[in-house]
């Protein structure tokens, strides 16, 4: 039995290919009475807003940069989000268009993740979504991991077998080490169950002292005791937390001899997986950007929080 679950990249060079690529798409499925979702970027939210009218009015429209800023939280947060409202629809149709020029090499690994993981996410669901793609700002390496994350693709105004799809094998190649600190100027501490309390204080102090306001400070320390807890309850009870100031950031890392084992743990909703990864769910909800790099000898997660 073929998966209901459709999932199709759109390559637009411009404004004109993007109406003719999504607009569409949104008629055909408030036509059909399913719900619709549209998450992109605000100038292309505006422009679709502006061509669908009053119809606009029926379609759940979100800005992406700002729903989207941390990749990892998409599929709970923007999709999951959406189409589990709509579970008693015949069909939920979505646009979602997380990756865009000025994406940064930091945020793609964890953006190109997260198209793989929509596959898992919705296998057997009745969703359809649709993702563009710049491919006239896009670089091809990108492009080429479009084809690897879609099945299907619409280029040119005609829909196509993508040439390599392969979801599992993007996440295996973007688990990479993450790039050490662009500073020697950093804080670190170990732990353990015996002072498991005293990394909320040194991430607080670290984080005033770098010149974040009280708002983040209290978000970064509830995501900072999720990491560490979960370190302790499935990473053999003791960790490394260190924490420094980077490009208007402040990271958080976490490490410990545990092993992710789950690519979908803090992507999806929390409650609907025997293994919770609620702890995850949360930290990814609070941060700007998490990045994670697993293995079976230990894993590593490291959070940002903008100062700004």
């Amino acid at each position: 039995m073929a998966d209901p679950f459709a999932h199709l990249a759109l390559f637009y060079q411009d404004a004109d290919d993007y109406v003719a690529g999504t607009v569409p798409f949104i008629q055909a499925g408030l036509e059909s009475g399913e719900p619709v979702a549209v998450a992109v970027p605000g100038a292309q939210l505006e422009l679709l807003r502006s061509e669908l009218g009053l119809a606009a009015a029926r379609v759940h429209l979100v800005d992406m940069q700002v729903a989207g800023r941390n990749p990892g939280r998409i599929i709970a947060q923007v999709l999951r989000a959406f189409a589990d409202a709509h579970e008693d629809a015949e069909r939920v149709r979505i646009i979602g268009e997380p990756i865009w020029p000025g994406r940064t090499e930091l945020e793609y690994p964890a953006c190109a993740q997260h198209e793989a993981l929509i596959n898992m996410a919705f296998a057997g669901r009745s969703v359809t979504i649709l993702c563009p793609y710049d491919s006239s700002a896009l670089d091809e390496r990108v492009l080429a991991d479009a084809e690897t994350t879609h099945p299907l693709i619409i280029d040119r105004g005609k829909q196509r077998d993508a040439q390599d799809f392969d979801p599992e094998r993007i996440v295996r190649d973007y688990n990479r080490p993450l790039p050490e600190p662009v500073t020697d100027e950093f804080e670190i501490m170990a732990f353990d169950h015996d002072n498991l309390l005293d990394t909320r204080r040194f991430a607080v102090e670290t984080a005033e002292r770098l010149g974040m306001g009280s708002v983040r400070v209290g978000e970064l320390e509830v995501a900072v005791g999720e990491l560490t807890a979960n370190s302790l309850a499935h990473g053999g009870g003791s960790g490394t937390l260190r924490a420094w100031a980077e490009h208007g950031h402040v990271c958080l890392e976490v490490s410990d001899a545990g092993h992710l084992a789950d690519p979908l743990a803090g992507r999806i909703p929390a409650g609907l997986r025997d293994d919770g990864g609620r702890g995850l769910l949360l930290a990814q909800h609070l941060s700007d950007l998490l990045r994670v790099f697993t293995t079976p000898a230990g894993t590593t997660i490291r959070a940002y929080f903008a100062l700004g």
